[in-house]
């Protein structure tokens, strides 16, 4: 913006700021209402309790959202702790901590902050900050997403993303945690497992918005296959950790089976793993003669599509704890036919049949029968590579991020309704004016 257009926006917001003054409260009020704020820019604040951006299920959901906000003209910034160096993160990113400890999670390791200094950092943060909402991502980890809710007087959202079965956290400190929930204007489960498992605990309203792929990543047609296993061999694909949860050790038990009827078959292991986790499963499959079980490791983002590519089957063993099923989504949009353990978190993106074949957990026997049937019918696998694509395009992040701020706006106005019906003081009404009016006047000049 030339700098005569950018006076001219800050008179014309001067000149409304004057012509708001003159209403009454309740005009005033009435009159921002009407204007549909949330449709207009946003200053939003996405929380993660975990280190970033380490990588994981929830950075990668925040590290979306973020990017899809901002390409819709919102303003987003990414609190969180971080072990890398302020120097190497994004601008918009807000370095809380640099104190990182890993302490077991929900079925695996997180890395989380501890530090106390966090109190008064984010209480700074918010208070420089003026959100129009703050998103937290996983409000029951400590103590970042706590600290954050305490103190934060925008629209707060809350994103529920981990699932288990029972959780000692919620039985000891229930009653602490409900005053914590009670500040979420608004709460997001990312499945219905994970609906199940914390309404238990804290009923209420909510919303399920699931977690989001970037389709065209995985699904576009130039996507070379890696060269060293496109050979025509059937290749087994596993992607993720080698923690308890992931289950993989049963998917090991199960490519002897699978050899003895495919001998061809080839295991190809993709993941963030370190020489000590894979060096059991290696000693595994020396002593059986496993020739065709290839540990990759990391891989790069770029490089991770092309191992979807190169798939004949995609295997996803684990054995519980999973709230959803990224991983087989990236590989339906890959179009990649699906083994995954019927479990709830899987349930609620595979359909058993359609898109894979779901089989019991911990059950070797069940994944290399599954594996071994696949294998022999290549146009069962071209079905399901149809149906899975089809799936996954309903997951794009496009759409999910749109689904977010529409509950945004549901919960805008849904808080604009309760106030008009509540009782206040005067200065809560002017606190309120001011906030509102702050949002008008940026999106003015934004729109200018």
């Amino acid at each position: 913006m030339r700098g005569a257009e950018r006076s001219r926006s800050k008179n014309l917001s001067k000149d409304l700021a004057i012509r708001f003054a003159a209403l009454s409260v309740t005009d005033c009020l009435t009159s921002i209402t009407f204007l549909a704020l949330p449709q207009t820019q946003m200053k939003i604040a996405l929380v993660s309790p975990y280190d970033y951006p380490y990588p994981g299920g929830v950075t990668e959901h925040i590290t979306a959202l973020d990017e899809h906000f901002r390409a819709l003209g919102h303003d987003t910034r990414i609190i969180a702790a971080s072990s890398s160096d302020e120097d190497s993160l994004d601008e918009h990113i807000i370095k809380v901590s640099g104190a990182v400890a890993s302490v077991p999670f929900s079925g695996s390791n997180a890395r989380i902050t501890i530090a106390p200094a966090v109190y008064r950092r984010v209480k700074q943060i918010l208070r420089q900050e003026k959100f129009d909402v703050v998103h937290v991502h996983e409000p029951a980890v400590p103590m970042l997403s706590l600290v954050v809710l305490r103190h934060s007087h925008a629209l707060n959202v809350g994103t529920f993303h981990a699932y288990r079965e029972k959780n000692m956290l919620f039985d000891v400190a229930k009653q602490l945690l409900k005053r914590t929930f009670n500040r979420l204007d608004g709460r997001i489960f990312v499945s219905d497992a994970v609906r199940d498992y914390v309404t238990r605990y804290f009923p209420g309203p909510y919303k399920i918005i699931p977690n989001g792929i970037d389709c065209a990543r995985f699904a576009a047609p130039n996507i070379a296959p890696i060269q060293r296993f496109a050979d025509g061999r059937p290749n087994i694909l596993y992607v993720g950790r080698m923690d308890k949860r992931k289950g993989f050790r049963y998917l090991m038990r199960a490519f002897p089976y699978i050899k003895q009827a495919v001998p061809d078959a080839r295991l190809i292991v993709v993941g963030a793993f370190t020489d000590k986790d894979k060096a059991p499963f290696v000693r595994y499959a020396r002593a059986l003669h496993l020739r065709s079980v290839h540990f990759i490791g990391p891989v790069s983002r770029e490089d991770l599509p092309r191992y979807y590519r190169t798939a004949t089957i995609f295997c996803a063993p684990s054995i519980g704890f999973e709230s959803f099923g990224i991983i087989l989504l990236e590989a339906m949009a890959a179009g990649v036919p699906v083994i995954a353990s019927d479990i709830a978190g899987y349930r609620c993106v595979l359909t058993h049949q359609q898109e894979g074949l779901l089989v019991p957990p911990q059950d070797e026997q069940a994944i290399a029968r599954a594996a071994i049937e696949l294998l022999r019918a290549p146009e069962r696998r071209a079905q399901m590579s149809a149906a899975g694509r089809r799936k996954a395009a309903q997951y794009d992040w496009d759409i999910i991020a749109r689904q977010v701020l529409a509950y945004y706006d549901e919960l805008f106005a849904a808080s604009d309704a309760a106030r008009r019906c509540a009782p206040t003081t005067d200065q809560q009404r002017m606190a309120r004016v001011r906030h509102l009016f702050a949002r008008l006047a940026r999106a003015y000049e934004v729109n200018q």
